[in-house]
């Protein structure tokens, strides 16, 4: 196995991260609807492709992206109504437009400078359609201003995939010069030897969001903490929130939902 062991094994991704009954896409497609987005909608950060595999069965004309090339073959492989394509969030030009783009479990966060999320949000500008929407679901970085939950101590979990059982032992910090959440994932499995692996999330907040997007050309119709597919209590369909009531604008919340318009 590589040193990116869950992004280089989809099956076992999605087994540390299940969503059986695709609680994001169904997310994505409220906020959507609400807010008036149309069908035509890229997933930047796609992974294994199972939310834009559920929102193309809910009638969405959908193209996925992401930087790995194992997630695009799972993602091709498992959700053949899906056109995915191997590229970079920051460079990537697909000579088409769409209506919606999503980028949804902190794959924004991905974007650690400042370059790279105005590269990002260019690419967003570039592909959308005047007037369409970026949904975005990421880490609030404005939690971490008032809790240390996260960060207190190392996390275990087990995990079985395929028979054989992986341990995780994860620790997080900050590095506040970069102004990043760093991660350090150290996995054990039966007859391997430990794998350390090591990431890191922009950590975005959110006046400093409002003003990106706003250098960009888009204006935020919607920024909230909850309810979100990964809140709790988490996002519900029946759930009697509006596009402009129902949700929390407090944003101490461990996550951060975006909804921005493309300016004409």
């Amino acid at each position: 196995m590589s040193e990116n062991l869950l992004t280089d094994n989809p099956g076992l991704y999605e087994q540390q991260f299940p969503d059986p009954d695709h609680v994001a896409a169904r997310f994505t497609h409220d906020v959507v609807t609400r807010f008036g987005g149309g069908r035509a909608l890229l997933d930047v950060g796609c992974g294994t492709g199972r939310d834009a595999g559920h929102l193309a069965s809910l009638g969405y004309d959908v193209v996925g992206l992401d930087s790995s090339e194992r997630m695009v073959r799972h993602a091709r492989a498992h959700h053949p109504a899906v056109g995915f394509v191997l590229g970079d969030m920051r460079t990537f030009d697909l000579g088409r437009r769409f209506d919606v783009i999503t980028c949804l479990d902190s794959a924004l966060l991905y974007c650690h400078t400042n370059a790279d999320l105005t590269a990002f949000l260019d690419r967003c500008r570039a592909h959308l359609e005047p007037g369409g929407l970026l949904v975005a679901e990421m880490r609030n970085g404005a939690f971490f201003l008032g809790s240390t939950e996260l960060l207190d101590g190392v996390r275990t979990r087990t995990v079985v995939w395929e028979g054989v059982s992986y341990t995780s032992h994860t620790r997080l910090w900050i590095d506040h010069a970069a102004q990043l959440l760093r991660r350090r994932r150290e996995w054990w499995w039966p007859g391997a030897q430990p794998l350390v692996q090591r990431s890191a999330w922009r950590l975005l907040f959110p006046q400093e969001l409002r003003h990106f997007l706003d250098h960009a050309g888009f204006d935020v119709l919607a920024l909230f903490d909850s309810p979100g597919p990964r809140t709790e209590p988490p996002w519900a369909p029946d759930e009697p929130w509006t596009a402009d009531a129902g949700l929390s604008e407090a944003l101490s919340g461990d996550r951060l939902h975006l909804v921005a318009r493309l300016r004409p």
